[in-house]
């Protein structure tokens, strides 16, 4: 099959990207699939496979150009979530005629430092990302990890979420001083910066967020759920937002469809 070719059923598309591998730095090709009327996206590891690796709804996705982060001009991060986790796929198109659904992008991301929950444990540092249309903090061991480490959900003020410069007084990070701490209702998070200029830009975004009021889908974003037998009793439930959509034309081209509805209607 050539790459880019459509398939030949009605409303769906077919195209090949470069796909990083979930444990290492090596891109693979692999046969993608969108399955408009079902509103589903698959990819494969075989061209010739019939069973696919993952079977992504698409408006569970978003897409954002991550052209540094994958250090390729045309990379892209798509995201979804799957087993109440954020998983990342980290492709790109050879073309460079990749242009996507881009349903937005991360306010700030960075490397900081950050501590455990008891305040006494080593500062580790960690890749972080910051969403302000789903209100959360996301934070990674590698800029490139397929999966989250853990998220903070920002609420707002009336909520008991705050965020404070300088670190809580006796805690001291590890290498880098500039710190910052999150208060929600249920801990502190505290972090340091590199240097005092990535401080300031985390502060203001933080805030920015924290400022912002919440949307009915932000409250549902923030409900806990009891679960038994996890490591605190309590997890989050993340409902989906925004969806992300794109296509594979003949010739291996991706078509902006940001002036088309949300939903495949084909």
């Amino acid at each position: 099959m050539a790459d880019g070719e459509t398939i030949s059923l009605p409303g769906n598309r077919e195209g090949f990207l470069w796909k990083r591998g979930r444990d290492n730095s090596q891109f693979l090709r692999r046969r993608f699939v969108l399955l408009a009327r079902e509103g589903l996206l698959k990819y494969y590891t075989k061209e010739g496979g019939k069973n696919p690796k993952a079977v992504i709804s698409i408006k569970d996705l978003n897409a954002t150009f991550q052209t540094e982060k994958i250090g390729h001009p045309h990379g892209l991060q798509i995201t979804y979530r799957r087993d109440g986790h954020i998983r990342n796929l980290f492709v790109y198109h050879e073309s460079g005629k990749l242009v996507p659904f881009l349903t937005r992008n991360y306010l700030k991301q960075g490397f900081m430092e950050k501590t455990g929950p008891k305040q006494r444990e080593p500062f580790k540092k960690r890749w972080f990302a910051l969403d302000c249309h789903e209100r959360r903090l996301l934070y990674y061991k590698n800029p490139l990890d397929a999966f989250e480490q853990g998220q903070v959900f920002l609420g707002n003020k009336e909520q008991g979420y705050e965020v404070y410069e300088d670190l809580p007084k006796g805690i001291r990070g590890n290498r880098w001083k500039a710190g910052l701490t999150i208060v929600t209702p249920e801990r502190r998070y505290v972090l340091t910066c590199p240097n005092e200029k990535e401080q300031q830009e985390w502060l203001e975004s933080l805030r920015g967020v924290l400022s912002s009021p919440l949307t009915l889908l932000n409250r549902l974003n923030g409900v806990l759920l009891f679960r038994p037998g996890g490591r605190n009793g309590w997890v989050w439930r993340f409902i989906p937002v925004i969806p992300a959509l794109w296509e594979a034309e003949a010739g291996g081209s991706l078509e902006d469809r940001s002036s088309r509805p949300a939903w495949p209607i084909w």
